[in-house]
């Protein structure tokens, strides 16, 4: 909103109107509004919710601790929600179809994991919302994010082409760029179902090759599989982030750490010139996701404050489902899907933990009549505390392997 006024004042020629131009600015606003919002307000809705008694019920697990986080106020996530979406609005441009399909993302599965979360804590259903409508919702999201990308004529990727091609295209479909060398750079529009391969070095992958390997004719339902790919990736990553928030503060550092890696992603994916010195794919108007990101940034750092052990507040499904989510479609707008099992590679093993454990467990039950176990607890890091050791210390390494795994995911830029 503040952009578009600026935007204004600036055409008014009013003298500092100029600087809500620079993403980088709006960017750095969003994060302190963010901060301020999650910090000055957290504590609020931490004594409304306990006023409401809305608390944790805590299933006894055998876990140390465990009993004292009885009545923790949960259903945190809508601090991080609004420190998300009230900065975006404030400095974001609100014509841009990234930032509408992020907050749409944000605010539906936000929505599901509320009413989840509701239905436990004021329904007295642990069980919360039914599996299934859950699937439903994600995949609901996963449709909407997965034919706007393919279809919406303003999400596209640019590719440089040698000036002796340019009259064999679509000249409304080239651009040309000049460098402070004096170079001219031209530039051709596409409209196709590309991503990144990581660790390759002619690194780009179609979707249509899928279908085209077995008849030219089928690439006309690329955007089936296309679909099913986002719907996946939303579905499974969102799903991920729910079952690393399991003890205080875990979820909600990771997501910042993998957040910041997507954020370097999206800024340097989002300008022509750091994207062609790094020989990746140029997306237009895909920079001003950098604000998002900022806000992200600073509603999980916010959140920490008071979710960091010992926890005032958990962020419940309706926070954890959210921030799953936004880091999927992030990574499937920036074109970087392929990586996100190194990226989110701590959401991944927590996820693979409870897959194994559960069908080594229904294996084993079929097998020998009992039911044999991997890990001593999945998730994993219930596996860690069972072990005996105090939570804080399995957050920080936690932590550590996430900044390990989002190192390796930025070197991925030059490493080919």
């Amino acid at each position: 909103m503040l952009y578009h006024l600026f935007q204004y004042l600036q055409e008014m020629n009013v003298p500092g109107a100029g600087v809500f131009g620079y993403i980088s600015f709006r960017a750095a606003m969003a994060a302190v509004v963010s901060l301020v919002i999650s910090l000055l307000f957290g504590k609020r809705i931490i004594a409304f919710l306990l006023k409401k008694q809305v608390g944790e019920t805590v299933r006894d697990l055998g876990l140390e601790g465990q009993i004292e986080k009885q009545g923790t106020p949960t259903m945190g996530g809508l601090i991080i929600i609004a420190a998300i979406v009230i900065p975006t609005l404030l400095f974001a441009k609100l014509n841009n179809i990234y930032i509408i399909l992020l907050l749409i993302t944000t605010l539906w599965l936000g929505a599901i994991g509320f009413t989840d979360d509701y239905i436990k804590v004021f329904k007295k259903n642990k069980e919360g919302l039914a599996g299934r409508f859950k699937i439903v919702g994600q995949v609901g999201i996963g449709l909407i994010v997965g034919l706007t990308v393919y279809f919406h004529p303003a999400i596209k990727t640019r590719v440089e082409i040698p000036i002796e091609i340019i009259a064999q295209v679509d000249s409304s479909l080239v651009s040309a760029v000049l460098s402070d060398d004096g170079k001219t750079t031209y530039l051709l529009d596409r409209k196709s179902p590309n991503t990144t391969i990581p660790f390759v070095k002619n690194n780009e992958f179609n979707y249509s090759s899928v279908l085209g390997f077995i008849s030219n004719d089928l690439r006309s339902y690329t955007w089936i599989i296309y679909v099913l790919a986002v719907i996946f990736i939303i579905t499974a990553v969102s799903n991920g982030a729910n079952l690393t928030d399991g003890i205080d503060g875990l979820a909600t550092g990771t997501s910042a750490i993998i957040m910041l890696t997507i954020g370097v992603f999206v800024y340097l994916s989002g300008n022509v010139m750091f994207s062609d010195y790094l020989d990746i794919m140029y997306i237009p108007n895909i920079g001003e996701l950098t604000v998002f990101v900022a806000a992200f940034i600073g509603a999980c750092i916010g959140f920490l404050w008071y979710n960091s052990y010992p926890a005032q507040i958990f962020m419940g499904d309706t926070g954890s489902l959210a921030i799953g989510g936004i880091i999927a479609t992030l990574a499937i707008l920036v074109r970087k899907e392929l990586l996100i099992p190194v990226l989110c590679g701590v959401f991944f093993i927590e996820t693979i933990s409870v897959m194994v454990q559960v069908g080594y467990f229904k294996y084993t039950k079929n097998k020998l009549g009992e039911g044999k176990r991997i890990f001593l607890m999945a998730p994993l890091h219930h596996h860690y505390q069972k072990k005996g050791l105090h939570e804080s210390k399995i957050v920080s390494r936690f932590w550590i392997v996430g900044i390990m795994l989002a190192i390796i995911t930025v070197v991925t830029l030059k490493l080919r």
